[in-house]
């Protein structure tokens, strides 16, 4: 069993969570999330805060717990502080802009981009930069992945985009003799 869900989690202040057949609900000031429980673990919500314990002696239950608790902490701390990523594209002529609920890239294809923003995620794009927000870690992530997936940075010249602080590292071009 995980070390993290040996003992309850605590729940944060102005945090409520609650249990509905197999659906967790975290509640906080930004918002609701949900996540649907697996038939191997049990959830508990009392006065210490959230346990979560494995219905029988498996494998997969004993794994199942570390995953949920950290589902879990990240469910509160999305609800209270929002998660953030933050792409940034390099390459001469390649642009970002915003319209609507798409962003639309200009990178070096013969046609425009076009990528649809879902609902819970905010995007904001100044210049080349484009910071990802969202209650949900899970979705944040994702859609910056998928982003990133679009023009991944090459080793030669670093063109494509990368994340804030992300090294990429660089192959030494043709040497001439």
């Amino acid at each position: 069993m995980s070390r993290f869900a040996k003992n309850p989690i605590p729940a944060l202040p102005k945090v409520t969570v609650s249990v509905d057949a197999q659906i967790l609900f975290v509640k906080g000031p930004l918002g609701t999330l949900e996540r649907t429980i697996h038939s191997s673990i049990k959830v508990e919500v009392g006065s210490e805060g959230v346990s979560i314990s494995a219905k029988n002696n498996s494998k997969l239950a004993n794994a199942l717990t570390g995953t949920f608790a950290a589902h879990l902490k990240n469910m509160m701390l999305g609800v209270t502080t929002p998660f953030k990523k933050v792409l940034i594209l390099d390459g001469i002529g390649y642009k970002t802009e915003l319209k609507g609920k798409e962003l639309v890239f200009a990178v070096g294809f013969s046609h425009p981009v076009i990528c649809a923003i879902p609902d819970g995620i905010t995007v904001e794009v100044v210049k080349n930069t484009i910071h990802i927000g969202g209650i949900d870690k899970e979705q944040v992530g994702q859609f910056a992945a998928t982003i990133r997936a679009i023009k991944p940075p090459e080793p030669y010249l670093g063109k494509g985009f990368h994340y804030e602080g992300e090294v990429i590292r660089r192959k030494q071009g043709k040497k001439s003799v």
